[in-house]
């Protein structure tokens, strides 16, 4: 599906390819999340306070949560609180803080395609592609907030530089782009902020990295913290392992992050995500259908909502040698249980891996090649790959199949977006007390 998008502003593309709960509730409240809204986004903090509505999706009827009026947040902060994202990707961490109650004014990214995707699903919200290494990218952006004030900043940096320059040259233009979230940090003083990443930069050179960062935002007057967290303990059925930063400026008060949900005996399986999704046995599919029965589990009737479209559900045409080798590997199993002579192409730790449905999945990849659906003798769908990501069915890909892929992997599953989303709000709401 190729959408337009006319009113993406493009500044300058940069080399760089970027890779989304409250605590208390019991597990069950994980799929209470309201789902987020696909409606115009007012444009100013009075707008905000004044409405009460529920926005309507063209093909997934009324769906979304409601904005609580001035009234019903006495005491607290007197309109919702106004986001940017920085290397937004698709929007998944967008997508968590849009149903954890935010408003996501600007996204910035320098994948077209991603920006398209996140447009189409952040209604009111402006995809930038620009050069966030660059003083007139953060003049663009605030130019486009207006009077907006923003009280938020989340981001996914890449940190590809700082495995060839190590701590001692963190400054190194290879930098530029993590450099550019402290720098934005430092030129708007936003109220808090969260920044995620790989796990493995908890570590590298032994944390000097990591420890650099802390030190830089607490100059800025940040308390800031850093935590890997698994997004399966909040909800999503998948074991993905991220490293956040959270941030929260010095004179409204203390990071801290949300308690798990979920554990391993209770957490939602590959099963419990997607088994209700036709089998696309005797036909590919294509990128508008329909759903084959009715959801089974509380995930799925959670990620259906009021949608009747099924969207991005495609399969993919492999050779008969590749089925054959698909069907061979026992579920939850791998290249090492593969007769001798089969599947010497790929011998690597993730290839030929089928999921095991009574598990959540590993993590979501860009490539999509060495992942197998638990039952069928197949790559995961993009529609699949998404709901194992926590994207509910009215978020839909564009793009190529290539394009949405990357799309799918690298983004936030937006279950741990929303569990920061609302945790943030919290620590800010209670400073406003």
């Amino acid at each position: 599906m190729q959408i337009s998008s006319s009113s993406t502003k493009n500044i300058r593309l940069n080399e760089h390819e970027g890779e989304s709960l409250p605590p208390g509730l019991n597990p069950q409240a994980v799929f209470d999340t309201p789902p987020s809204s696909r409606g115009s986004a007012p444009k100013t903090p009075e707008t905000f306070a004044e409405q009460n509505v529920v926005k309507q999706s063209k093909d997934c009827g009324s769906h979304g949560f409601r904005i609580p009026t001035e009234s019903k947040i006495a005491n607290a902060i007197p309109r919702k609180l106004n986001c940017i994202d920085l290397f937004c990707g698709c929007g998944g961490l967008s997508k968590g803080f849009l149903d954890a109650g935010y408003n996501v004014l600007v996204g910035v990214d320098n994948n077209q395609p991603a920006l398209n995707t996140f447009e189409l699903n952040n209604k009111g919200g402006i995809a930038l592609n620009a050069d966030l290494s660059k003083q007139e990218t953060f003049d663009k952006i605030k130019e486009l907030a207006g009077k907006n004030t923003i009280d938020v900043i989340i981001a996914g940096p890449p940190c590809q530089g700082f495995s060839v320059t190590g701590p001692r040259n963190f400054d190194d233009s290879r930098n530029k782009l993590y450099l550019a979230v402290i720098e934005i940090v430092r030129q708007y003083k936003p109220k808090g902020f969260v920044i995620e990443n790989v796990p493995g930069m908890a570590m590298l050179y032994d944390g000097q990295i990591k420890d650099e960062i802390l030190k830089r935002f607490r100059t800025l007057g940040y308390n800031i913290e850093c935590k890997i967290l698994c997004a399966a303990d909040y909800g999503v059925p998948q074991t993905r392992k991220r490293l956040v930063f959270m941030g929260i400026r010095s004179d409204i008060g203390h990071p801290h992050f949300p308690e798990p949900l979920l554990n391993p005996e209770n957490y939602v399986t590959c099963r419990e995500a997607i088994d209700d999704l036709p089998s696309l046995v005797d036909d590919i599919g294509q990128e508008e259908s329909s759903y084959s029965q009715s959801p089974r589990t509380e995930y799925q009737k959670k990620m259906r909502g009021n949608c009747e479209v099924l969207y991005n559900h495609v399969g993919t045409r492999h050779t008969k040698l590749v089925v054959d080798t698909i069907s061979l590997v026992p579920e939850g199993g791998n290249y090492k249980d593969l007769p001798k002579g089969w599947g010497e192409s790929r011998k690597f730790h993730e290839a030929w891996t089928r999921y095991d449905g009574n598990k959540p999945s590993k993590t979501i990849d860009t490539g999509h090649r060495n992942h197998f659906h638990y039952q069928w003798n197949r790559v995961p769908t993009i529609r699949e790959d998404a709901r194992l990501q926590s994207f509910p069915d009215d978020f839909i890909f564009t793009g190529t199949k290539t394009q949405q892929n990357r799309q799918v992997g690298n983004a936030v599953p937006p279950l741990l977006g929303y569990a920061l989303g609302k945790e943030l709000f919290t620590i800010i709401k209670g400073a406003a007390k």
